[in-house]
Order: structure tokens, then sequence, then C-alpha cells
């Protein structure tokens, strides 16, 4: 019997930042060191996603329940693993892959393979007397990711108020981790203030970021750089925007339906609407900018403005390896976003990260606009030298708690740490 050998796993129910059932998974190795992981939710989902397992034909919380998922862990899982070792990650992730038996985890569900990958993560490092970010990148993981935080939320997590999902800011004229987080809290308290005096506050969205109140998609665009400005910064070179359009929220066939406005775009017209507002205002990041079903329209976008801005994937890659090669044979987007939750193992997302680094592309590890208090992706963004991290907003509990935990990070590694700054963008760019 190894010390670093699983002793015990267990899952219990935890509630997620809208109130929803997700899965927690505590496993403790033979030595006695314990690791614990919770898996998030998305709301809008790319249909090639791992499949996230709901008790969909239960009464109980809208069929939103995770006992089944529960039960997998505590059962199946528990078995299968009981004695393997926490310290061979990507035999472990195997194992689960192998018992789950189906291509996207729609047996066991994601959401439990997920929370068990992480906590054994978290075991093994605990079993070392390591940092999790140490232990998944040794004494070279020392960069601190440039943070994309919403200021105003729009789509899925909006009630679809305004049809882009995330309007953010990065800062490439930061000096640091702490600095970037200093600069957005005046970003995010002026944006505040700007949506006063446009009428009655009408408090955050899912991910914590100011709820929309415009007429049009453009009009958030203009409050942002307003936002900007009062808090003193110079748009662009000390903050610049970035944007998750999500359009396969709104977009199907090469059709886009931008229902703020009441008008519908052929995916020639939305990118010239895009490549206009990159023109207009300092955008350096746009994310899923052409629905999944759309990858033509993603190349197209790609050729126009992969040279002046980062283009994002997120339901268009999915965090799969085999479809970011895929997309870069075609020569669409030129980073590629990181959740976890998307494949449903660690080693599966960070295969993707690996097969984005072979060809050239940027990465961004993400949360979800279901979370929680869990920080196991600012040790990911960390320890697997992403450069760029994107949690969501600066306001509420789930998002601060990864925000934070970044904080303590830059100073645990003091002189070693570097900040990415604009090398995050630079590397998707060539």
């Amino acid at each position: 019997m190894n010390p670093q050998d699983i002793r015990s796993i267990r899952a219990r129910r935890v509630w997620d930042s809208r109130g929803r059932p997700t899965v927690e998974a505590e496993l403790t190795l033979h030595d006695g060191a314990v690791g614990l992981a919770i898996s998030p939710a998305g709301a809008s989902r790319g249909t090639r996603e791992a499949h996230e397992l709901r008790d969909s034909g239960a009464a109980r919380f809208g069929g939103l329940d995770v006992m089944q998922a529960v039960g997998n862990v505590n059962g199946e899982i528990a078995r299968a693993l009981v004695g393997a070792s926490a310290r061979d990650q990507v035999a472990l992730d195997r194992r689960l892959i192998e018992l789950d038996g189906t291509p996207n985890k729609t047996r066991l569900g994601a959401n439990a393979t997920l929370a068990v990958s992480m906590a054994a993560a978290h075991a093994a490092a605990a079993s070392l007397g390591l940092p999790l970010f140490e232990y998944l990148g040794g004494a070279e993981a020392t960069l601190l990711p440039m943070p994309q935080i919403q200021i105003f939320g729009g789509g899925a997590h909006a009630g679809r108020r305004v049809d882009i999902q995330d309007f953010m800011v990065v800062c490439p004229g930061a000096q640091s981790f702490a600095q970037a987080l200093e600069w957005t809290a005046e970003v995010y308290r002026h944006a505040g203030l700007l949506m006063q005096e446009r009428g009655p506050l009408r408090g955050v969205a899912d991910e914590g970021g100011w709820w929309p109140d415009f007429e049009t998609n453009e009009q958030a665009l203009e409050a942002l750089v307003q936002a900007i400005e009062r808090a003193g910064f110079v748009p662009g070179a000390e903050v610049a925007i970035a944007l998750d359009v999500a359009a396969s929220e709104f977009g199907r066939d090469g059709r886009y339906t931008l229902g703020l406005e009441s008008r519908e775009l052929d995916s020639d017209a939305m990118i010239e609407l895009l490549l206009g507002w990159v023109a207009k205002y300092p955008i350096v990041s746009i994310e899923d900018p052409l629905a999944e079903d759309d990858p033509q329209g993603f190349a197209r976008f790609t050729r126009a403005a992969g040279t002046r801005i980062q283009i994002v994937g997120d339901d268009f890659l999915v965090s799969d390896a085999a479809l970011v090669r895929e997309a870069a044979a075609l020569g669409a987007a030129n980073t590629v976003l990181l959740k976890p939750n998307q494949r449903g193992t660690l080693s599966e997302t960070h295969d993707a990260w690996r097969a984005a680094r072979e060809v050239g592309y940027a990465g961004i590890v993400s949360a979800r606009s279901g979370e929680t208090e869990d920080t196991t992706i600012v040790h990911l963004a960390v320890g697997w030298s992403s450069g760029q991290l994107k949690v969501g907003s600066f306001a509420r509990g789930e998002r601060m708690a990864k925000w934070n935990e970044a904080v303590r990070l830059e100073e645990r590694l003091g002189a070693r740490g570097r900040f990415a700054g604009t090398a995050a963008f630079g590397r998707s760019r060539g």
C-alpha cells in the first residue's frame, strides 16, 4: 500500500451560486491527505460539451437535482478508484473515462467525474505539502494570469436583456495581478454609478456584472468606455475591452437574431458588425463571435481580425483537443477557453491546452456562470501557465473567492512571480 493511494471517496450534494444542486467530492489518501472539489455548471453551453447529469425525471428542484451523480461517485466510481494512486492523474482520469464508457460522460455525468478528478489532484498536492498550482506545474509555475472581468452581464446570464453575454475589461497597462484588480474595481464602481444615472439600478446578473439597461448592444460598449474614462484610465492603453458574444445562443445555420434590436443578420453582416466595433472601440478579445455551427464564418472573422485581436473559441471548441486542431487547420480562432467541466476530467482539459500550444493558440482558464467557493481553476491558470483567467465579475462571493486566491498566489510567489500582462494577448496573434 502506497501512502498516496486512495483510501476513500465520497460525494455530497452542495449548492452553487444560483442556489442549484451540484456535486462535491471528498477524496482521502492513506497518508491522511484530503482533497475537496466542487463541479460548476454553465448556463450557455456548447452542444459538444460533456454531459452534466441531472435528475431530470424528478420533480425536486425542477429536475436539477444531482443525486444520481452523487450516487455514481459514492458507488461505482469509489469502488473502481479506491486503492489507485492519486499521483497518477492521467491514469486516474483514464479510468474514469473508461468506466463511463460514453463519448461525453452521459452515463456517470461529467459533474461526477470532474469533482473526483479535481479532488484527486488536491489530495495529491496536499500529500506532498504543495499548493495545487505548484504540484501541477512545478517550480516553473510562476506566471500570474491576466484577469478578464465582467462589468456588464448579458445574454443567458441576464435574462437576454442584451444579446452579447459578457462586456469585460482587461488591464494591459497593469504591472501586477493585484494592480489589475485595483483598476478593475474602479471601473466596476464607476460603471455602477453610470447605471444609477440612467435610472433605477437593477442589480447584478448571474456572474456579478451590472444588469444591463440599454436600448442597443453598442450602448453597452459606449457605457463601458465611459466607465473606463471616469475611473481615470486611458481606454486601450491601460484598460481595454473583451467581449463574449456567445453567438451560439442567438445564431443558427448562419443566421443571427439580435433580439434587443429586432434584426436578423447573416454571417457576413455579423462579421461586419463586429469588425465595426473593433475599429471603433478598444477591443482586444472577442469570444465566440460566430456560432459553433458556423466554422466558415468563424474562419472568415479570424482572417479579418486575427492579427489585431484575440479570437476565442468556447462553445466552438468546448475544451476539446481534437476540435482545437480542427479549428487551427481551418484557420478559425486563435485562443481556446479552458473549462474543465466541458470535458469532465483535468487530463482532458489539459490535453486541449497542450493542443492549443502546439498550434500556437493562447489559452484562458475559465469559470462557469453557476459557481461555488471552489478555487481550483485559479491554480490551473497558474500551474498550467495559461496567462489568462476569466472568472466573472468583481462582485459575489463565488467570484471574489477566486480573485482573492490569485492575490494570495501572487503574494506567495513574491519575486519569482511574473504577471502575464500584454504578452497574454500577443501569444495568440503570432
